[in-house]
Formats: C-alpha cells, sequence, structure tokens
C-alpha cells in the first residue's frame, strides 16, 4: 500500500491466483479496477512503493519504475535474496537491498553486518541509521548509513530465533523487533541520531535511564566474560503466541507500539521508558474475528 491511500500493488500466488506469481498488478481500490501492470520473467518476491516510484524485488535483481508511466529506470543486481529484503525511504531516492545504495551521490557502501545470511532490516525515517539481525536472530545492530560504521549492537536473546520485523520510532529513540519466539521487544537507542554527524550522545535523563536499565549487570567485566554477558538487552517486552509471525511499528501517541499479525490480530501496547518490562494493553482487536475483540 502506498502510505494510507487507495493504491496497492498486488502480485499473484501459487494457487487459485487470478495472475502469475511474475506479474505485479498496481490497484486502485476506489475506482475498484487494475491501473497498471508490470510483468517479469522470474517470480516476484516482494514489492516496495514511493510517492514516485515502484520497486519490484527478484531472486537476485531489483527493478526501480517511475510510478506514473511506469518506465523502467533502474536494474539493480543482488546477491540471492529468497526473501525479498529492500527497503525505500520515502523520502528520497535511497534504497536499501542488503547494501546501502545512494542513488543521489552514485554511490554504493556494503556493509558487513553480520556473518550469517540477513534475515531482516529497517531504516530510520531520516535514512541515516539501518538496523539488521541476521538468520541467528540473537543480536541486531545498527549502522550509520552515511559511513557505514557500527553505532549500537543490541541482544534479542540468547537462542536462535526468526526475526520478522525490524522498526524505529519516528525519532529514532527506540527500536522494536519481532520474532517467531512470539515476544516483542523494544530496545533503547543511545545515540543521539539526530546529531548524527557530530557523534554526541543524547543527555535526556529518560535516555540516561532506559539505556542503563537494559545494560548487564557483569558488564564491567566486558573482555573478560564472553560477550553474552556484557550484553544490551530490551526495556520492554509484549509476550504473544509463539511461532505466529507479527510485524511491528510505533504508534503516532508517546511510547506506543503497534503490533499485526497474520492471524488477523492487532494490539496496541504502551511501555514505560522509565521502568521498562512488560508493555500495557490499550487496545485489542482481531479483523478476521470480530467477536474476540476486547
Amino acid at each position: 500500500m502506498l502510505f494510507r491511500c487507495n493504491i496497492l500493488a498486488l502480485v499473484g500466488g501459487r494457487s487459485n491466483a487470478i495472475c502469475p506469481v511474475n506479474k505485479v498488478m498496481i490497484w486502485d481500490d476506489h475506482q475498484s479496477q487494475c491501473i497498471g501492470e508490470i510483468s517479469l520473467r522470474s517470480e516476484v518476491k516482494s514489492v516496495e512503493l514511493q510517492r514516485h516510484h515502484i520497486v519490484v524485488i527478484l531472486m537476485q535483481k531489483i527493478y526501480v519504475y517511475k510510478f506514473a508511466d511506469l518506465k523502467l529506470l533502474h536494474q539493480i543486481e543482488t546477491t540471492a535474496n529468497p526473501k525479498g529484503l529492500c527497503v525505500v525511504l520515502q523520502s528520497s531516492g535511497q534504497m536499501v537491498p542488503g547494501r546501502v545504495e545512494h542513488y543521489a551521490s552514485k554511490r554504493t557502501r556494503f556493509i558487513m553486518a553480520h556473518d550469517s545470511r540477513i534475515a531482516a532490516f529497517a531504516l530510520s525515517q531520516d535514512g541515516t541509521l539501518l538496523a539488521t539481525a541476521s538468520s541467528k536472530g540473537t543480536l541486531v545492530r545498527v549502522f550509520n548509513t552515511l559511513d557505514g560504521s557500527l553505532l549500537q549492537e543490541v541482544r534479542r536473546g540468547a537462542d536462535r530465533a526468526e526475526i520478522y520485523s525490524l522498526a524505529f520510532s519516528s525519532t529514532a529513540q527506540w527500536l522494536a523487533v519481532s520474532s517467531d519466539k512470539g515476544t516483542v521487544h523494544v530496545f533503547s537507542l543511545k545515540a543521539d541520531f539526530g546529531t548524527l554527524n557530530n557523534d554526541r550522545l543524547h543527555n535526556t535523563s529518560e535516555s540516561h535511564v532506559s539505556s542503563s536499565s537494559m545494560i548487564s549487570s557483569l558488564s564491567f567485566m566486558k573482555g573478560i566474560l564472553p560477550r553474552y554477558f556484557s550484553s544490551e538487552w530490551s526495556v520492554a517486552q509484549f509476550r504473544l503466541h509463539e511461532g505466529l509471525q507479527y510485524v511491528v511499528a510505533f504508534g503516532h501517541r508517546k511510547n506506543t507500539v503497534l503490533i499485526l499479525g497474520m492471524d488477523g490480530s492487532f494490539y496496541r501496547r504502551q511501555f514505560d521508558p522509565m521502568t521498562g518490562g512488560e508493555m500495557t494493553q490499550l487496545e485489542y482487536y482481531n479483523f478476521l474475528k470480530p467477536e474476540e475483540t476486547l
């Protein structure tokens, strides 16, 4: 969906679909009709919509089309990308398909984020921060997209997990993570990313409290004990059904997290940045089972 408007990108499914898996339909829900089609030679893994562009992700290639007339603008070769991972910054032409590509300056920067395959990533709203998680799902790393430097590393847990989604808050002060373990985590990001180029840290009391609360009590022995004991942990958590896929985002209301499950469930939760811990439920609704609404 393009923002909150009536334009959607639809891709054919594998069974009983009205169009094949190699076709993208641009659908106007207000007119209830298809207003454009893009046909490709191989299966479409995912689609990203921007105000002026349509980005189509295949297994080893990304195509960028002009929204107005579907003219092909760019072709980008990638490594194998079975999940169709790609993030498009809405305010510019910057795109991250497993690497950071600055179209404005025609520079490509590769970030060696993890030893294992990347499973999920997300951009901050201004495009200066990139959060990544690997197929191991234990660590999440935050990078500066301008120079590729590692800014922060946080730990989701000790055991392997499949990361489903990552999301920055609008101010890039918080990072939310969901996985197949059924727990949504919220991490405090310690750097003042609004003044990233000046390398300053947050000096607000709220950020200081929440950052210190998620660092292991054995962090003073960093370099002696394994890295696990000096890890930065989540400030707040919310436990859901294990194994079910959930997508997370931050709400407009301060310190609120929105969670959408593939079973039709919707949660709106609030966390306390000072004390952390279990989030408070503000709203629940199931779009597929309205009778379960609280």
